[in-house]
């Protein structure tokens, strides 16, 4: 590493980085805190009255000073004044794990009543729908468990058994009863009809794996302002982290992994222990260690990754949760994790494009801000981040550079790109304390080049899923995805290189463009066509409705979500992500370099995808990719009888891809078959595949024949009735060879009937390179380089296949004299 970052000082981010921390802890620039505080609080309302119960205190507290844009607001004198600025910074501090609650930094009470009464009824209704059946109001519904299709039915079923009509949109920015409660008495002008008694027999209460709000519940409107005064307080939290020492440059024995049962947290799990000595403590949120045991084996196996003894013996399951104060851990466990552990890796998120910034913090802001208080204390540990490009989710962005400034926070519309920027911006503060943070960002993760394994729910696998499934994609800018493998190695080698910490780095690979990824599909035979975003966007929506994927529901909520709509563009229409330290540090570690996540990298997964009901791979729907005419003639009689009435095939054989050839080694047939003992007219091929060396060219009858193709065709006459045929062309050890390649012997017969006509047809000498060879025709919307090498792999693999048929029964029929020199037959003996 010492050339990655040659001349830059150890101790200290460089001059360039410490700058962009800076600007991208200021919102990139343009809003400063102070611009922030004057947002989110002066200009909001005036002042509380008493005819104006619902009036938030925020309102009340005084402007931050000019000049000291950090200042707060809060007053000893001031009992209004709002709890952001009087609560305590570090989450260590905080009993409820959780820092300054929404309401407590947004607004002040309502007049009680009917909001309570109906936060009651949305709480016993969303238990109702948890596995445990527990809730409290200001429980936050996807931290207790539940899932975007819950909130769908929570939404319905509110609105069938009370008459209250939520928004979808405002379970997904805000999930806690009150919260919600407090929405929607204003738009509905009052109390919905009768508020009844709780049904379902569910239970209020708080969820033991969450935190119930510090403060009263509070009602402001859902908007960017409130998202930025919470913001604001959850960076502050970071000033409250202790001081931390430079830790020793030695890679970590000792390692805490967050997320290990995510997809890349598990394959990080694994690139630990495979390339460095590191015993891994991992966080499971679960009851106990026999639990927690049991949910990560069954994690790695689902992404087809081992789960042996070996590794048992080097991970440690802690059974916790990221969300909780100290993690979940009793103190002892937290103190002598500071006293022992040496690296500190965060991995897990709440990965979700629909839940707004509240829904989120807990996870992907406060969770990480915790485990940078356990990296502080104690033993001096550096903690590894893994963030991600959504940082720069601003539509307008012009670069995305490593340590270049994010996006502004006002231009940021998604709740998740927004946790992601608080993470990143409350750690920068961190580093201010001494502790050494490493910024690791992906963009879209795509599945492993070898095992095919993915992430369906991963915004980059559900779109590569789309663009196969219905051949279109939207005109984009760029797409910013690696694989997992890599990703994952390049990480673990970063948390392993102690000159490696303390830097950004971008783990987002080479990106595609959209010529790329449209160049990339029509070799892979999907040829697809491009479409405006709103049109693509519209239409996607259209056939999932039409078509329902149960893997591919997030994704059509996603393109229904205007904000998360928004997140899309950003994300589609940015600018490719760069990565110069990555790329340096990947050289001077000898690992892989990033390379295109192209169709050759994507085939595994691909093919799991398509197995999985996702992705389509190439079929006969597809334009094809090379074709050439085939011409027959001969003659067919009755089974058994002689076959002296004439016969022709017009025959077009084509592929979609070579893809079709190496793993099908399938050739798709159209055209018409001609003979009157059928009928007067010819009979049209409906679907025909011709097999290449079947059964890998395994002997049939006493291995006399040697199988060189396989015709099955299924055809229908001109009153619709529906025969089919069978073919072959055999290899014989005979000198006939050129005429064993051009003659096919068939078996025709009705649907569900014995075959009644049998013969054999030939490929005229005088036709066969004329049409087969010469007469090969390619896709035209390939270049003419593309077309060249298009038509010399087909005629090398199928020359190949064809001449180890044909050379199969001459190397048998060898074998055979050898073998019966070596067993003399009992005259020979008595010679």
């Amino acid at each position: 590493m010492g050339e990655v970052n040659e001349g830059v000082p150890r101790r200290r981010p460089s001059t360039g980085q410490q700058r962009a921390d800076e600007a991208a802890e200021r919102g990139g620039g343009r809003l400063t805190v102070s611009d922030l505080l004057a947002r989110v609080r002066p200009a909001k309302a005036p002042a509380a009255s008493a005819t104006d119960p619902t009036a938030s205190t925020a309102s009340k507290a005084p402007a931050a000073s000019a000049t000291d844009p950090t200042a707060s607001t809060a007053s000893a004198t001031d009992p209004t004044a709002s709890t952001a600025s009087t609560a305590p910074a570090a989450s260590a501090t905080d009993p409820t794990g959780a820092g300054p609650s929404a309401e407590g930094v947004a607004a002040a009470p309502t007049a009680g009543g009917e909001v309570a009464r109906l936060a009651e009824i949305i709480t016993a209704e969303a238990a109702r729908l948890l596995p445990g059946g527990v809730m409290g109001p200001d429980t936050d519904f996807f931290d207790a468990g539940g899932t975007s299709v819950d909130a769908v039915a929570l939404v319905a079923g509110l609105a069938r058994d009370f008459g209250l009509e939520l928004s979808l949109d405002d379970v997904f920015a805000d999930a806690r009863p009150r919260r919600l409660a407090a929405r929607a008495l204003p738009a509905e002008g009052s109390a919905p009809r009768a508020l009844p008694a709780l049904t379902h027999g569910a239970r209020a209460d708080t969820h033991p794996g969450t935190h119930p709000s510090a403060h009263p519940d509070t009602r402001t409107d859902a908007g960017t302002d409130a998202d930025l005064e919470l913001i604001l307080a959850d960076l502050a939290l970071a000033d409250g982290l202790p001081w931390a020492r430079r830790p020793e440059a030695v890679p970590p024995r000792k390692v805490l992994l967050t997320g290990a049962t995510g997809f890349l947290g598990g394959h990080m799990l694994l690139d630990l222990l495979r390339y460095s000595d590191a015993h891994v403590f991992c966080l499971v949120r679960a009851a106990d260690e026999t639990e927690g045991t049991e949910r990560l084996g069954a994690a790695l196996k689902r992404f087809s990754l081992p789960w042996s003894g070996e590794i048992r013996r080097r991970v440690t399951v802690l059974p916790g949760d990221l969300r909780l104060p100290r993690l979940g851990l009793a103190d002892e466990r937290w103190d002598e994790l500071a006293g022992e552990l040496d690296s500190v890796v965060s991995v897990a998120a709440a990965v979700d494009f629909l839940r707004g910034y509240p829904s989120l913090r807990q996870s992907n802001v406060i969770g990480p801000l915790t485990l940078a208080e356990l990296a502080a204390t104690g033993r001096p540990k550096p903690l590894h981040h893994i963030s991600s490009i959504a940082v720069f989710n601003e539509i307008g962005i012009e670069s995305m550079g490593e340590d270049d400034p994010v996006a502004h926070i006002d231009g940021l519309v998604a709740g998740y790109d927004k946790s992601k920027w608080a993470a990143e911006a409350a750690l920068r503060r961190a580093r201010e304390h001494g502790l050494v943070v490493t910024l690791l960002r992906p963009g879209g993760i795509g599945g492993h080049t070898r095992t095919g394994a993915s992430n369906p729910q991963d915004l980059s696998s559900g779109m590569m899923s789309v663009f196969s499934r219905f051949r279109t994609v939207p005109a984009f800018s760029h797409l910013n995805a690696a694989p997992v493998d890599w990703v994952s190695r390049v990480a673990v080698a970063a948390i392993c290189e102690p000159d490696a910490w303390g830097y950004n780095y971008h783990l987002s690979g080479t990106p595609n463009s959209l010529p790329d990824v449209v160049h990339d599909m029509k070799l892979g035979g999907m040829n697809v066509r491009v479409q405006d975003w709103d049109e693509w966007r519209l239409d996607v929506m259209a056939r999932l409705r039409d078509e329902p994927i149960a893997e591919l529901d997030f994704l059509a909520r996603v393109l229904a979500s205007p904000t998360a709509v928004k997140l899309c563009e950003a994300t589609l229409m940015g600018p490719a992500a760069t990565g110069e330290r990555t790329e340096a540090f990947v050289a001077a570690q000898n690992l892989p370099a990033s390379t295109r996540y192209g169709m050759q990298e994507q085939l595994k997964t691909f093919e799991r995808l398509a197995g999985d009901g996702l992705a389509r791979l190439p079929d006969r729907a597809d334009q094809p990719y090379l074709w050439f005419p085939e011409t027959m003639r001969g003659s067919l009689g009755p089974v058994g009888g002689p076959a002296d009435t004439p016969c022709s095939a017009a025959f077009t054989l084509s592929i979609v891809s070579m893809y079709q050839l190496v793993k099908e080694r399938r050739v798709d047939v159209r055209g018409e078959l001609s003979c009157s003992l059928l009928h007067p007219e010819p009979l049209v091929v409906e679907q025909g595949d011709v097999w290449v060396r079947p059964e890998e060219g395994i002997p049939l009858e006493h291995g006399v024949h040697h199988p060189l193709l396989r015709y099955r065709l299924r055809l229908r006459d001109a009153e619709g009735g529906a025969w089919w045929l069978e073919g072959r062309k055999s290899a014989h050890a005979r000198r006939d060879l050129w005429r064993q390649t051009r003659a096919l012997t068939i078996e025709l017969g009705r649907e569900d009937e014995p075959a009644m006509l049998e013969g054999e047809i030939v490929v005229p000498s005088d036709s066969y390179v004329r049409d087969q060879v010469d007469g090969i025709r390619v896709d035209p919307r390939l270049s003419g380089q593309e077309k060249r090498l298009a038509k010399l792999s087909w005629l090398a693999w199928f020359g190949l296949e064809i001449g180890r048929g044909l050379l199969g029964p001459f190397a048998r029929v060898g074998a055979d004299l050898l073998d019966l020199r070596r067993h003399p037959t009992p005259t020979e003996r008595k010679r």
